[in-house]
């Protein structure tokens, strides 16, 4: 598999190459990365055939959209597809610290929460002139779910229903104004909650449909037979599959630290490096369709392109599975 294959929304006209630039780190997420090191990430996508771009207001406290903006500029608005997302406000406020929400030296704008029908056309315009695009091909709804906002959930939740905020996403979709429209959850229960009260077109998840964690394919199974896209993110579990310790952005606990054993096993047995593993099994499923992978510079991302390209034979899904690690019922057929 080639990073610049396409597949397409069912039910929208957006098509994705399969791996898509995920642009947190534009933003300084962890540590400060340079406009040179972003761009140099953006350059090295542009040149390997990479053409979906997905960033957010939260990143950088708005870094991110600036930057990926600056980037698109001089490029032809038909040869990619970028996506960003609502759900806060970005407010001015010279408060903000040196380091925000993971995010390091972030912009002077502090996100509020606000799902409601006025805040989503607000996010939205505001993101606009940032990116610098008229129309954003996706727009997502930004960090929704019980586990992210406990007993306020029923709250912003009542913002996107009773509140008007998913019929904003409708009234942008009808308009033209963007193609498609969904959540960006790490959350896989909001997704099917959204299904059941709103046609949403595509979601992306982060870190729910993985190597080492495949809950949420009853969802995927349900969103391949309604036609919803399924954008993965965070394959590599906050790193444990690319070599580090962290899980779900904490310390690897021992059941999974078990399971990383089985896939470096496998991997050694058929001559697949587990980077490779986890980038390319979310697409083994037919309703995903890309794989966001974030980068910090245009070396982390050349790697992720040679992993992601990696010949990967079935032998080894079907070792994974008898290990148990990959459920019986997820697809492992070829991409």
């Amino acid at each position: 598999m080639k990073v610049t294959d396409r597949r397409r929304l069912r039910n929208r006209d957006v098509s994705f190459t399969v791996m898509g630039l995920g642009c947190a780190q534009m933003g300084n997420l962890y540590r400060l990365t340079s406009y040179a090191e972003s761009l140099n990430a953006f350059d090295t996508a542009w040149e390997a055939g990479i053409r979906y771009f997905d960033t957010a207001p939260l990143y950088g406290y708005t870094r991110a959209e600036r930057r990926l903006g600056t980037m698109l500029t001089d490029k032809l608005r038909e040869d990619y597809v970028v996506s960003t997302k609502v759900g806060r406000i970005m407010v001015p406020d010279n408060t903000v610290g040196p380091e925000e929400d993971a995010y390091v030296a972030p912009l002077p704008f502090r996100p509020a929460y606000d799902y409601s029908y006025d805040g989503v056309m607000r996010s939205f315009d505001a993101s606009r002139q940032r990116i610098g695009v008229f129309s954003p091909d996706i727009l997502y709804v930004h960090d929704i779910g019980r586990m992210t906002h406990g007993d306020r959930h029923d709250h912003y939740w009542s913002q996107l229903t009773t509140g008007g905020g998913f019929r904003a996403l409708g009234e942008l979709r009808d308009a033209g104004l963007v193609k498609a429209v969904g959540l960006g959850v790490n959350e896989w229960q909001a997704v099917s909650d959204a299904m059941d009260v709103f046609d949403i077109d595509v979601a992306m998840l982060a870190g729910r449909y993985t190597l080492l964690e495949q809950e949420s394919l009853a969802l995927l199974d349900r969103c391949q037979r309604e036609g919803v896209g399924i954008v993965v993110a965070g394959a590599f579990n906050s790193g444990i599959l690319a070599g580090n310790r962290k899980f779900n952005y904490a310390d690897a606990p021992a059941d999974i630290l078990a399971g990383v054993e089985v896939v470096e096993t496998a991997c050694e047995t058929e001559g697949v490096t587990m980077q490779a593993a986890a980038l390319v099994f979310p697409l083994l499923h037919p309703a995903v369709v890309t794989v966001v992978s974030g980068a910090r510079n245009g070396e982390q991302l050349a790697a992720n392109i040679a992993w992601f390209e990696q010949e990967i034979a079935a032998s080894f899904w079907t070792r994974l599975k008898e290990k148990g690690v990959i459920s019986a019922d997820a697809p492992v057929g070829s991409v």
